[in-house]
């Protein structure tokens, strides 16, 4: 038994370094790594029970109960050729501005000391899963709205940065519409079918002393008006699961809890 949980940690670690999710230099203890299996094998059997192929899949790493969100990262949950449940998502590398996508297992997406040991879906409509599912398994096209210049707080209607539920609802606009070929066109599909980002409200002090303490993090792209009175609008995982049901693009939101 001891020797299996060390093999764990040692995989653990591994996935961490990789992804970049984790500054702090703190392993995962024992017990983080039990309880985030245990939340990857109940998100598993949820989702071979939804009978999909491709969901949107979203976790509590972080907590945002301050500005009413449950939620803080989503990416796609799909089916390998073999059956088994994959991660597409996109992440930021710790301490830069630059995010990358990663293609990861249950395992490993629930293994990053999450905020909270739950997990929520919504299995998208047929014609949408079908759409996305050959886009998720193969490389190539699943790059083409990557933007590698990130923040966390990336203005839902621009295009200079982007953050990671802002790659996924845009990925998922390019799946659902041959008229989407670019950031600016995805948003323009996304305004049509209704969506409606979360507006943060910041204030000056706040903003500052985010934008330089983190890397991660600039208000820029945001229009002067909005942003000096402090509406940060930015795409939120609680935001893409209001409006998807809305839209007619899935289902209702499914709780896995921990």
């Amino acid at each position: 038994m001891r020797r299996m949980l060390c093999l764990l940690l040692a995989l653990c670690l591994h996935a961490v370094a990789q992804a970049g999710q984790t500054c702090g230099t703190e392993p995962p203890t024992v017990e983080e790594i039990r309880r985030g299996m245990a939340q990857a094998q109940a998100t598993v059997q949820a989702l071979d029970a939804s009978g999909a192929d491709v969901v949107m899949l979203a976790r509590a790493g972080q907590n945002l109960s301050e500005y009413g969100l449950r939620w803080s990262h989503l990416g796609f949950a799909y089916r390998t050729g073999d059956g088994h449940w994959r991660v597409l998502h996109k992440l930021n590398e710790c301490g830069t501005a630059d995010g990358a996508l990663f293609r990861q297992g249950l395992g490993e997406f629930f293994m990053d000391k999450p905020w909270r040991y739950e997990a929520a879906f919504v299995v998208l409509k047929p014609e949408l899963q079908q759409a996305l599912l050959p886009l998720l398994r193969a490389n190539g096209k699943v790059t083409a709205l990557n933007e590698p210049h990130y923040s966390m707080v990336a203005y839902a209607w621009g295009t200079r940065f982007q953050q990671s539920n802002q790659w996924a609802i845009e990925t998922l606009a390019m799946a659902a519409s041959s008229d989407v070929w670019s950031r600016a066109t995805a948003q323009d599909w996304l305004r049509a079918q209704g969506y409606q980002p979360d507006t943060l409200h910041l204030s000056a002090l706040t903003r500052l002393g985010a934008e330089t303490s983190r890397a991660n993090i600039s208000f820029s792209d945001h229009p002067s008006g909005l942003r000096f009175s402090g509406r940060i609008e930015t795409v939120t995982a609680d935001s893409v699961f209001r409006w998807l049901p809305r839209a007619g693009l899935s289902g209702h939101v499914e709780l896995v809890p921990r």
